[in-house]
């Protein structure tokens, strides 16, 4: 397999991923890779976070030694909050998302189909056992955006035409940020509007197991 060896890290994701919410939308961001999110949004853009463990307006990673071990959010790491910030109960946490006031859920996944099914849970080798949240955010935020690496360790795609992982929701992303591409989901294909420094879509078809295509207009 012929593999694209330049690839963005994990924080120069995030940045894009932060990129792309409007002032005053309210964003989760999923455990893992997108809690990397909220150190690249500033105050004065009015985007408001969420973990699902029930707090509305989480902030950046706290600088070392200031971590405060009584605030996490649902990754369990330490997190900062800014002024304005609220701690509820989590029914009220699932209630909010369920009620569709989540803007954008940023979830992490271990696959993405080509038609926006998303797995981002296994009952094998991985890290997350259990589907838990993921299910709701995934059925009631009102826009849902994968971030992942592009490939397993073994060099396997995560992008597929068909997910083989159990699924977390149906036709739900709309977007993938990986460390090699960011590309919209449209009916079967991922369309490319942006690539890491010297990636081409030839490099990028032999590491992603579903058709790609370049985006013919500016996003």
């Amino acid at each position: 397999m012929t593999v694209a060896v330049a690839r963005w890290t994990r924080e120069q994701v995030a940045e894009r991923v932060a990129r792309s919410f409007a002032e005053g939308m309210v964003v989760n961001l999923g455990i893992g890779m997108p809690t990397l999110v909220a150190d690249y949004v500033t105050v004065d853009r009015g985007v408001i976070f969420h973990s699902e463990n029930g707090v509305l307006g989480v902030g950046p990673t706290p600088a070392p030694g200031e971590a405060d071990p009584e605030l996490i959010n649902a990754s369990k790491d330490v997190i900062t909050v800014l002024p304005g910030a609220s701690f509820f109960h989590q029914a009220d946490s699932f209630a909010l998302i369920r009620g569709g006031h989540i803007d954008i859920a940023v979830m992490g996944a271990f696959q993405v189909s080509a038609h926006g099914d998303l797995a981002n849970w296994s009952t094998g080798d991985h890290r997350i056992p259990a589907v838990g949240g993921a299910m709701d955010l995934a059925a009631g935020a009102k826009s849902v955006v994968a971030m992942l690496t592009h490939t397993t360790s073994d060099l396997e795609p995560k992008l597929v035409e068909r997910c083989t992982l159990p699924l977390t929701g149906y036709g739900v992303v709309t977007r993938v940020y990986t460390d090699l591409m960011v590309a919209d989901v449209n009916d079967g294909i991922f369309v490319v509007r942006d690539m890491a420094p010297g990636t081409t879509l030839e490099s990028l078809q032999a590491v992603t197991a579903a058709p790609l295509e370049l985006a013919l207009d500016e996003d």
